[in-house]
Protein backbone atom coordinates (compact mmCIF):
# COMPACT_ATOMS: atom_id res chain seq x y z
CA UNK A 1 0.00 0.00 0.00
CA UNK A 2 1.27 3.44 -0.89
CA UNK A 3 1.79 5.84 2.01
CA UNK A 4 -1.12 8.22 2.56
CA UNK A 5 -0.51 11.92 3.07
CA UNK A 6 -1.10 11.28 6.80
CA UNK A 7 1.56 8.55 6.88
CA UNK A 8 3.97 10.97 5.21
CA UNK A 9 3.14 13.54 7.92
CA UNK A 10 3.65 10.90 10.65
CA UNK A 11 7.05 9.99 9.14
CA UNK A 12 8.04 13.67 9.07
CA UNK A 13 8.21 13.78 5.27
CA UNK A 14 5.56 16.52 5.23
CA UNK A 15 5.52 19.18 7.98
CA UNK A 16 2.52 19.74 10.22
CA UNK A 17 1.39 21.94 13.09
CA UNK A 18 1.43 19.27 15.79
CA UNK A 19 -0.88 19.44 18.79
CA UNK A 20 -0.19 16.04 20.38
CA UNK A 21 1.54 12.72 19.67
CA UNK A 22 1.66 9.35 21.38
CA UNK A 23 2.56 5.79 20.35
CA UNK A 24 -0.63 5.23 18.34
CA UNK A 25 -1.85 8.63 17.18
CA UNK A 26 -0.89 12.10 15.99
CA UNK A 27 -3.05 15.23 16.34
CA UNK A 28 -2.32 18.23 14.14
CA UNK A 29 -4.08 21.26 12.68
CA UNK A 30 -5.86 20.93 9.35
CA UNK A 31 -4.36 23.40 6.86
CA UNK A 32 -7.80 23.80 5.18
CA UNK A 33 -10.09 23.88 8.21
CA UNK A 34 -13.87 23.84 8.20
CA UNK A 35 -13.59 26.22 11.18
CA UNK A 36 -10.53 27.80 12.84
CA UNK A 37 -8.88 25.39 15.28
CA UNK A 38 -9.78 22.23 13.32
CA UNK A 39 -7.62 19.33 14.50
CA UNK A 40 -7.13 16.00 12.76
CA UNK A 41 -6.41 13.02 14.99
CA UNK A 42 -4.90 10.25 12.87
CA UNK A 43 -3.91 6.71 13.63
CA UNK A 44 -0.23 6.01 13.17
CA UNK A 45 -1.27 2.70 11.67
CA UNK A 46 -2.46 3.28 8.11
CA UNK A 47 -5.82 1.57 7.62
CA UNK A 48 -8.64 2.84 5.44
CA UNK A 49 -11.48 2.35 7.93
CA UNK A 50 -11.48 3.36 11.57
CA UNK A 51 -13.17 0.04 12.37
CA UNK A 52 -10.18 -1.90 10.97
CA UNK A 53 -7.83 -0.62 13.67
CA UNK A 54 -6.71 -3.11 16.32
CA UNK A 55 -8.47 -2.47 19.63
CA UNK A 56 -5.43 -0.92 21.34
CA UNK A 57 -4.81 1.50 18.45
CA UNK A 58 -8.52 2.42 18.31
CA UNK A 59 -8.67 2.98 22.09
CA UNK A 60 -5.54 5.15 21.99
CA UNK A 61 -6.89 7.16 19.05
CA UNK A 62 -10.16 7.80 20.90
CA UNK A 63 -8.30 8.79 24.08
CA UNK A 64 -6.47 11.38 22.00
CA UNK A 65 -9.79 12.53 20.49
CA UNK A 66 -11.11 12.97 24.05
CA UNK A 67 -8.05 14.99 25.09
CA UNK A 68 -8.12 17.16 21.97
CA UNK A 69 -11.83 17.81 22.44
CA UNK A 70 -11.27 19.00 25.99
CA UNK A 71 -8.32 21.13 24.90
CA UNK A 72 -10.49 22.75 22.22
CA UNK A 73 -13.17 23.49 24.85
CA UNK A 74 -10.56 25.21 27.04
CA UNK A 75 -9.04 27.13 24.14
CA UNK A 76 -12.40 28.22 22.68
CA UNK A 77 -14.61 28.74 25.77
CA UNK A 78 -16.98 31.00 23.80
CA UNK A 79 -17.92 28.18 21.39
CA UNK A 80 -20.99 26.08 22.21
CA UNK A 81 -19.70 22.70 21.02
CA UNK A 82 -16.76 20.76 19.65
CA UNK A 83 -17.85 19.00 16.47
CA UNK A 84 -16.52 15.49 15.80
CA UNK A 85 -16.61 13.99 12.32
CA UNK A 86 -15.52 10.55 11.15
CA UNK A 87 -16.14 10.13 7.44
CA UNK A 88 -12.87 9.20 5.76
CA UNK A 89 -13.63 10.31 2.23
CA UNK A 90 -10.79 12.75 1.59
CA UNK A 91 -7.92 10.58 2.85
CA UNK A 92 -8.12 6.78 3.03
CA UNK A 93 -6.44 6.67 6.45
CA UNK A 94 -8.34 6.32 9.74
CA UNK A 95 -8.81 9.77 11.28
CA UNK A 96 -11.17 11.95 13.29
CA UNK A 97 -11.87 15.66 12.71
CA UNK A 98 -12.59 17.98 15.66
CA UNK A 99 -13.37 21.69 15.60
CA UNK A 100 -15.13 24.34 17.71
CA UNK A 101 -18.57 25.49 16.54
CA UNK A 102 -21.60 27.49 17.59
CA UNK A 103 -24.23 25.94 15.30
CA UNK A 104 -25.03 23.23 12.77
CA UNK A 105 -24.26 25.48 9.81
CA UNK A 106 -20.66 25.77 10.99
CA UNK A 107 -20.41 21.97 11.11
CA UNK A 108 -21.62 21.68 7.53
CA UNK A 109 -19.49 24.52 6.13
CA UNK A 110 -16.94 23.70 3.47
CA UNK A 111 -13.23 24.42 3.94
CA UNK A 112 -12.02 27.62 2.30
CA UNK A 113 -9.23 25.81 0.35
CA UNK A 114 -7.06 28.89 0.36
CA UNK A 115 -3.32 29.12 0.87
CA UNK A 116 -2.62 28.14 4.50
CA UNK A 117 -1.46 30.86 6.88
CA UNK A 118 1.33 28.94 8.60
CA UNK A 119 2.08 31.76 11.07
CA UNK A 120 -1.53 31.69 12.24
CA UNK A 121 -1.55 27.88 12.29
CA UNK A 122 1.67 27.75 14.33
CA UNK A 123 0.20 30.18 16.88
CA UNK A 124 -2.98 28.08 17.10
CA UNK A 125 -0.93 24.89 17.56
CA UNK A 126 0.93 26.57 20.43
CA UNK A 127 -2.40 27.33 22.13
CA UNK A 128 -3.71 23.80 21.67
CA UNK A 129 -0.55 21.77 22.32
CA UNK A 130 -0.57 19.45 25.34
Amino acid sequence: MEDSIFTKIIKGEIPCHKVHEDDHSLAFLDINPIQPGMVLVVSKQQVDHLWDLPTDAYDSLMQTVYKVGNQLRKTFPDKKRVAVIVEGFEVAHAHVKLFPVDNEQQVRALPAHKEPDHVLLAAMADKLRF
